[in-house]
């Protein structure tokens, strides 16, 4: 009984942190533009283990996001007020369900092999 009491705080904790995760590293990837490499890093690392399109796709996607953020940065793509970042609201969620599918896709080919 006293397990089952644990288990849901413990749950809700690593539900939490999951779902604050992204959030971080939306906030450090605007800070530090260069850490889109790593998700681009690890995608193109699982495409090269699968050759699945949809891997090559998220990874793509991260490496073109990288310049972008790099260009916002350094207030080449933007006329100097970039405080408010409206296009984020589309680009993270488009970048997380493509990583989130990708990972899927690569643990569905390596369950399948």
């Amino acid at each position: 009984m006293k397990a089952q009491k644990l288990g849901r705080p413990v749950l809700i904790f690593v539900a939490s942190l999951v779902a604050t995760a992204p959030l971080v590293f939306a906030f450090y990837s605007i800070l530090y533009p260069w850490l889109a490499l790593i998700p681009a890093g690890l995608l193109a690392a699982l495409y090269s283990i699968s050759r699945k399109r949809a891997i090559l796709l998220a990874a793509g996607s991260w490496f073109c996001y990288l310049p972008y953020e790099w260009g916002m940065k350094m207030r080449i793509l933007c006329s100097g007020e970039c405080n408010i970042r409206i296009d984020l609201l589309l680009i993270y969620p488009v970048l997380l369900i493509l990583s989130l599918s990708a990972f899927v896709v690569f643990f569905r080919s390596v369950v399948k092999a």
